[in-house]
């Protein structure tokens, strides 16, 4: 892994309480804790030798903390996405200044498309999509035109249990994908699958070779993970789990400098 390690975060809006749900009941949001479990992501990533930009606040977005969906980076490459619920799509402005600040190529999809970040899954040179929830078809073409010349393999996968495929699944630092089965529509797209214990123990975020963040509501498979010779950093996120969120939408790592 490059030892280039910065990560954009967004702090969370005043208002994260509305934000949108989909397959779960709504239950009240502490906003203030919210706030303190964010910082204790953040700190978690600084860490782990991780270097976090933030990305301006988007008060009148309610789900803005989840900075993940507004772009999908590849290199030196930018794309930025066009949210499937349409509260969310003037989330992307922020991050578009961000990264064109740091110097990175931006692009953008058309207006029929949609696609969220938390809807693909990249490791290595294969990039999958999620279809069926915020993702849509011409989503999935657009970037697909836009990251095939760059030497990606892009996957559509079938959608339709949970809010985002990242919801579903996750991959480990050897491409292992790990997912909560009752909620992955066909583990067979893996090669590699390996079912987990706990529905928060599908999303780890990779901080290196050997080391994943995963949510404090998943410690069976933590034990699990921790067998398999990961060194595994848990954060309590219980808050953003309440809106479908989880490890992964809470940041963007930028891998490769512009």
């Amino acid at each position: 892994m490059s030892t280039d390690r910065r990560a954009l975060v967004r702090r969370p809006s005043s208002r994260l309480a509305d934000g949108e749900i989909t397959h779960i009941e709504r239950t009240p949001v502490d906003a203030e804790l919210a706030r303190r479990q964010w910082e204790g992501y953040v700190a978690a990533l600084a860490a782990a030798g991780w270097t976090t930009i933030e990305v301006p606040p988007a008060e009148h977005c309610p789900d803005s903390a989840f900075v993940e969906d507004t772009v999908v980076m590849h290199g030196d490459l930018a794309v930025l996405t066009r949210p499937g619920a349409d509260s969310r799509k003037p989330e992307t402005a922020g991050t578009e200044t961000t990264l064109r600040e740091l110097g990175y190529r931006v692009e953008h999809l058309g207006e029929t498309a949609t696609l969220d970040g938390g809807d693909v899954l990249k490791h290595g040179d294969t990039v999958w999509v999620g279809l069926g929830g915020r993702t849509n078809r011409a989503g999935l073409d657009e970037l697909t035109a836009l990251l095939e010349p760059r030497g990606a393999r892009v996957v559509g996968v079938p959608l339709t249990k949970v809010l985002h495929l990242k919801s579903a699944v996750t991959a480990l630092p050897d491409g292992t994908v790990i997912g909560y089965e009752p909620l992955v529509d066909d583990p067979a797209v893996w090669d590699t699958f390996l079912a987990v214990p706990e529905e928060p123990g599908s999303h780890v975020v990779i901080l290196g070779d050997d080391t994943v963040l995963m949510s404090t509501a998943a410690p069976r498979t933590a034990a699990l993970l921790g067998e398999r010779g990961l060194r595994v950093v848990t954060v309590d996120i219980g808050e953003f789990e309440k809106l479908e969120g989880c490890v992964t939408c809470l940041s963007v790592r930028l891998r490769q400098r512009p």
